[in-house]
């Protein structure tokens, strides 16, 4: 069984009994899972990122075919009636403000983070090997953007002036006190981004992570 035939065994494992609706809780289009299906093209890290973060698929097996196809999650990440709210979802399906209750899929009840805001997944690789895809990190909201630790990691949101940027980037101080340096932790990733404070919309330190197989 190859990486798309085990796909295939993951949608029947999940009881999606329609291409269309496994499409959609992956957010791509039918035609791309149906290619996919059809091993016309490779399963992308996209895809990989999601069914990891959504429905604790073990890449290991789904890439190679070792180990079980999903992780056993421990209590230490559950639902709870007490806690930091989860939202599992990309900073690129963020709005303004990422805390709405309504959309958050459960409580996250550990001691050292429940003074953060939300816990959010990772997506992409731009801060690897700090926080890597498939992680999840415990943020806190900033308000007072004069007192900020330079160098530390920051989920910045900021308005239309600024591209409506959603990011997760180390933050460090410029010479212009109006204005930060965003910059990313993966070597790869060459180039700093200066934005406004003005222009930033909301603003979170991360506190911590948890890596997503112990969970």
């Amino acid at each position: 069984m190859n990486e798309n035939q085990r796909l295939k065994r993951l949608m029947e494992l999940l009881h999606f009994k329609t291409q269309k609706d496994f499409a959609a809780a992956l957010n791509i289009q039918q035609g791309s899972l149906s290619d996919i299906l059809r091993e016309r093209v490779n399963v992308s890290n996209a895809i990989k990122d999601r069914l990891e973060m959504k429905f604790d698929v073990n890449l290991t097996w789904l890439e190679d075919g070792i180990g079980e196809p999903f992780f056993k999650k421990k209590p230490a990440v559950g639902e709870s009636k007490e806690g930091v709210p989860y939202f599992d979802m990309s900073l690129s399906d963020a709005k303004e403000h990422i805390v709405e209750e309504q959309r958050a899929e459960y409580l996250v009840n550990y001691l050292p983070f429940n003074d953060c805001t939300a816990y959010l997944p990772v997506y992409g690789d731009s801060m690897a090997p700090q926080y890597a895809a498939g992680e999840i990190i415990a943020i806190k909201e900033i308000t007072n953007y004069e007192i900020l630790q330079w160098g530390e990691a920051y989920v910045v949101m900021t308005d239309e002036d600024s591209n409506s940027l959603r990011t997760i980037k180390l933050i460090f101080q410029h010479t212009d006190d109006t204005k930060l340096i965003l910059r990313s932790s993966n070597p790869n990733f060459k180039g700093d981004t200066v934005i406004s404070k003005k222009n930033i919309q909301a603003l979170y330190i991360i506190k911590g992570k948890i890596t997503r197989n112990v969970i």
